[in-house]
């Protein structure tokens, strides 16, 4: 059966009433790269800008195995027992063969996802890199739209890539393990120094070990540069099973919140990463022009032969397609 076609106006107008189904359909439409959906994605957008408002967006990374979606369950259950609304964008990696994902987030967090304080929304990585998704900025605007006022943004979780959710969010958690070691060192400049929070997640299965993991992180912290946030990263301990410090690392991103609105940063990180974002959406859209042009796609395979056999060097034949749209 074929499904109905909404306008513009009916997906904002449901989105800000609280639909759910509209506001799937309308993420399922911006994460779409078809160009009549692109172009009623942007007038959704449009509409629903106005409307985006949220306390905070946390953005929550860590090693695979760490419990990044037990400790989201624990978490958003915990901030809607505050009297929050919480929507979870869940990015799971995609296949480098078949560019399929499981998406099978939503069985990871079952009592969460029959909240109606809550929304869970697994998206597929692509070949976006960072830990996020395509369009993850503009899914997290209509879920701000449709008034979950504390966005999660859960990343892939590989590793040392897992930054570019750091451009998406007011607040950047990190989820560790107590028998990390030597696991972790390569992601501390890429990944520890960026961070606004550590915890320790599972403290359960090895208290003691976790409790050294505490003290080394809270030591090597005091190596990295002072934030502009002036805020002072630190590592906590946790259990997402048992619920154990979940609520303090809530409490802890309500003094972040708290200092950097009354030092001005949350607004200017907010307007800074805005620009990041347009620019990030002037190169996609300039890459998409270039791969849809006729004169490209006419000689793109000749040019391609020619650098194969070494007739043309990779720049030289860059240059050439470069001049097909531009002259």
């Amino acid at each position: 059966m074929k499904k109905r076609a909404y306008t513009a106006e009916e997906y904002a107008e449901g989105i800000a009433s609280g639909n759910r189904v509209l506001l799937s359909r309308a993420i399922t439409l911006i994460e779409s790269t078809r160009p009549e959906h692109q172009e009623l994605a942007h007038q959704v957008l449009e509409r629903c800008m106005p409307l985006a408002k949220s306390l905070v967006r946390i953005g929550i990374t860590g090693v695979p195995g760490v419990g990044k979606s037990t400790f989201i369950e624990a978490f958003g259950s915990q901030i809607i027992e505050q009297g929050h609304r919480v929507a979870v964008l869940a990015i799971d990696p995609s296949s480098r063969l078949n560019r399929g994902s499981i998406l099978g987030d939503k069985t990871r967090m079952e009592q969460l996802s029959l909240d109606e304080n809550a929304y869970i929304r697994p998206s597929a990585a692509g070949d976006s890199l960072g830990g996020v998704a395509r369009k993850t900025r503009e899914a997290m605007i209509l879920c701000e739209a449709a008034g979950f006022d504390v966005v999660l943004i859960e990343t892939v979780g590989v590793g040392q890539s897992e930054t570019t959710v750091r451009d998406l969010t007011d607040f950047f958690l990190l989820l560790l393990l107590p028998n990390a070691g030597d696991e972790l060192q390569g992601m501390k400049r890429g990944i520890v120094e960026m961070c606004d929070w550590l915890a320790i997640n599972k403290r359960d299965i090895n208290a003691t070990a976790a409790k050294i993991a505490r003290a080394q992180y809270n030591n090597a912290l005091h190596l990295f540069p002072k934030k502009g946030s002036n805020w002072t990263a630190s590592c906590s301990l946790c259990s997402a099973t048992n619920g154990e410090g979940i609520l303090d690392i809530w409490e802890t991103i309500k003094q972040y919140i708290e200092l950097t609105k009354t030092n001005d940063f949350f607004d200017k990180n907010r307007k800074s990463q805005t620009l990041y974002w347009l620019h990030e959406s002037i190169q996609q859209e300039l890459g998409n022009a270039f791969r849809r042009n006729e004169r490209v796609i006419a000689q793109l395979p000749d040019i391609e032969t020619a650098v194969l056999t070494g007739k043309k060097s990779v720049s030289q034949a860059t240059k050439e397609l470069m001049q097909l749209i531009i002259f």
